[in-house]
């Protein structure tokens, strides 16, 4: 007598491959979002992956990204280690892309892409934040200067190397061209020379021609630079409460925090500190994100754009605030320059750090075996002050100080 046997769990046949999510995102996507499918290419012509679209290749380089990881000891506002709870560049790209997610996905936009670009939007800034931007910017006055999006540009197409074959992390077109959000250009005159398309070299200069004529990048880069405004608006006023460094009378004289706190006030009329400004936070944080889905989806339209590309040719930005809230805004980021950014305890504190910056860049210049081995083999191609440069860009707030105490001094800056 034989014993039936229990019938086995089918084994899937297949997985969604790359090709069957191009074709979802035909679909899906709005007519005027950026496809992965396509895409303009890489540099470097590599083969495509089997279930994975090529921006979602993208963000996994960057998460995966030396320069990703150190941007957790990189300060944001707030010195770096100063409070538990206080935002790291890391932090901030998060939530960055985050909202960049949401916004992109209620308009019908690729979301990978405008995650990616907003994961890589700070890979090149220097330690010590803004303030550390501005110094490094100062030591290079006269030898090319220093932004930290042309910065974050060379990190991914230079100063990383996990790949054998070629430079950098050999990102697309399309999220370079969102990483060069504050330039007036958008040309890449090196990137078509080997894409995935091929080595025609013919079709690669018309394209070339063609990117050369973009006024504005894609929506997705647009969304990931707006959605870096509305981060650090929001998050920067939250660190500020936390850090005890602004009043609620100052706070009632900002219209955008006024508005927020007393719609929050009407809905929980018991909320009391901690948790009362982190519900205003949350309510800025949606009322931004709401007028930017809308006023952006009614410019869109009003564009009459139906491709990705028309959306680079059009006149004007399409990801956009209501003109009412722009004004906020505005008075907002003026606020926040008067009463935080410039505020003694952060102002000096920054200052003395971005001192041991000037003296570490110095110290380098004069010394150039100093710098790391790999450093010191750039020194030939890229010229001494753009190796030092790059490397002190790449620091994190930590490693800093240590290089300055080796280097210039055993005794610490007071108050860092």
């Amino acid at each position: 007598m034989t014993t039936a046997k229990s019938p086995r769990p089918e084994t899937p046949s297949t997985y969604r491959s790359r090709l069957q999510m191009e074709g979802a995102e035909r679909t899906i996507l709005a007519p005027f979002a950026q496809k992965s499918g396509e895409s303009r290419g890489r540099k470097y012509s590599e083969p495509s992956h089997a279930y994975r679209t090529e921006f979602q290749r993208d963000r996994a380089r960057i998460i995966h990204s030396r320069a990703f990881r150190r941007l957790e000891y990189k300060t944001q506002v707030f010195l770096n280690g100063t409070g538990d709870h206080l935002r790291t560049r890391l932090t901030h790209s998060i939530e960055v892309a985050s909202i960049s997610r949401t916004i992109a996905r209620a308009l019908g936009l690729n979301e990978d892409l405008a995650e990616a670009i907003a994961l890589a939007h700070d890979l090149g800034h220097s330690p010590f934040g803004h303030s550390g931007e501005e110094m490094l910017a100062e030591c290079m006055s006269g030898h090319g200067g220093f932004d930290h999006n042309r910065q974050s540009l060379r990190v991914v197409d230079l100063l990383e190397d996990p790949y054998p074959d070629f430079p950098g992390l050999n990102l697309t077109f399309e999220v370079r061209e969102g990483l060069k959000k504050h330039d007036v250009a958008y040309q890449f005159d090196d990137t078509l020379s080997g894409t995935n398309r091929g080595h025609d070299h013919k079709a690669a200069e018309s394209r070339r021609l063609e990117i050369a004529q973009y006024r504005f990048p894609s929506l997705e880069a647009q969304i990931a630079d707006l959605a870096d405004e509305i981060t650090y608006y929001s998050h920067d006023l939250d660190d500020a409460v936390d850090f005890q460094i602004l009043t609620a009378g100052q706070l009632e004289e900002n219209a955008v925090w006024r508005e927020s706190d007393g719609r929050v006030r009407q809905r929980h009329p018991d909320a009391h500190e901690p948790d009362l400004h982190q519900l205003v936070i949350r309510d800025i944080i949606d009322i931004e994100v709401q007028d930017v889905v809308s006023s952006s989806a009614a410019a869109i339209a009003a564009s009459g754009a139906g491709s990705a590309d028309e959306v680079r040719l059009n006149g004007a930005r399409l990801i956009c605030y209501s003109r009412e809230l722009r004004d906020r805004n505005s008075e907002l980021r003026k606020f926040l320059y008067q009463n935080v950014y410039y505020h003694p305890r952060v102002a000096e504190v920054n200052q003395r750090a971005c001192e041991m910056l000037r003296k570490v860049f110095e110290a380098y210049i004069t010394s150039p075996d100093l710098l790391g081995d790999s450093a010191v083999r750039r020194i030939e191609a890229e010229g001494l002050h753009r190796t030092v440069c790059d490397y002190i860009a790449g620091m994190t707030d930590r490693y800093l100080m240590e290089e300055y105490e080796r280097l210039v001094g055993t005794a610490r800056v007071s108050g860092v």
